[in-house]
Parts: C-alpha cells; structure tokens; sequence
C-alpha cells in the first residue's frame, strides 16, 4: 500500500470515535445469517478495522486474528476486545495486505468486509479449512464509480473457485456473499 493510503486509512481511524461493546456484531449484511458462523474453531478478520467482527466472533466462542494497516484501528480493536473481556481469544495486528495475507492456520471463518483485492482470492480460499465459512464484501461498481477494488454484481460468486455459494446479495452499496468450502 502506498504511504499516502496508509496516512489516509490511519487517519480516518484516529478521527472515528473508538468502538464501545454496543457496536460489536457482524456486519449488517451478514447479521441475518448469524446461525451459519460457526461457535468454535478459528477466524481470520481480513482488514478488521475498529475489530467489532472479529470480537463479535469471539464472544461466539472463535479464536479471532484480525489484521488491518492502521495502527490506530488495531490499537481500538484492541482495546475494544478487552473491554469486552476477550483478550485471550484476539489477536490483532497490523498487516499490509499488499505483502499477502499474514501466515496463520486454517481458518474456519474468514470475514472480508467491504475490502477486495482480486490478488488476495487464491490465499484466502487457501486459508478456508475444510467445512470452513467465507463472508465476503464489496462496494459495488456503479456507473463511472470503479476500480479493481470495486466489484460488479456477481463477480463474488465467480472469484470463489471450488467454493459452495451459500447465499449471495447485493445492496445499493455492495454486494456480498457466503460461501463455504466443501
């Protein structure tokens, strides 16, 4: 990631106020399919920012590894684990994703939410462990608003190889899916 991105998203987090253990959860476009995630095994959080996800994971009963490159949303992250008493089951760190995903064991959750990077696909369903849940998405591209970052509706399903599509969606912002590896 280029310095003047990361100077961006480390900013963007010092001036958000820090999460408080109202907002831990899934993120709204998975919140309905809470029931699929699993309640034991371990999680990876791909670009965690403030780690409501990873900690919403860990109170289910996972072991959470966040990763994001702001500073500033790891130390809220965890910060937010503690005040939520799950130090022991987080960890976060602070990760460019340029250098690929982090080393860590197979994961029986991976969260990705509203980051996309296509260079990252075959690692992340690498990392799924068998049976293993993917929660995925993406701001949408719309109209002359695109970029590799962006995803059009439907590119999800047909970037997630061998994986089984659960269910699959898309608001006016993003689109979204669930897959598990099989």
């Amino acid at each position: 990631m280029t310095v003047e991105d990361r100077l961006r998203w480390e900013n963007r987090y010092r001036l958000r106020s820090a999460p408080t253990e109202a907002d831990v959860a899934l993120p709204a476009v998975f919140a309905r399919f809470a029931s699929l995630f699993p309640s034991a095994g371990h999680a990876l959080d791909i670009a965690c920012g403030q780690g409501t996800a990873s900690v919403w994971l860990a109170r289910r009963g996972l072991t959470a590894h966040g990763v994001d490159v702001a500073p500033a949303a790891i130390a809220q992250a965890r910060m937010l684990a503690e005040r939520c008493g799950v130090t022991a089951r987080c960890r976060f760190e602070v990760h460019d994703l340029d250098d690929g995903l982090p080393a860590g064991p197979p994961a029986d959750v991976i969260i990705c939410h509203r980051f996309r990077d296509a260079r990252l696909d075959g690692q992340v369903i690498d990392r799924l462990a068998p049976g293993g849940l993917l929660a995925i998405s993406a701001l949408r591209a719309i109209g002359t608003n695109t970029s590799p970052f962006r995803v059009a509706p439907g590119e999800l399903a047909r970037t997630v190889g061998a994986l089984t599509v659960v269910t699959e969606g898309k608001t006016d912002t993003e689109c979204w899916l669930l897959a598990r590896r099989t």
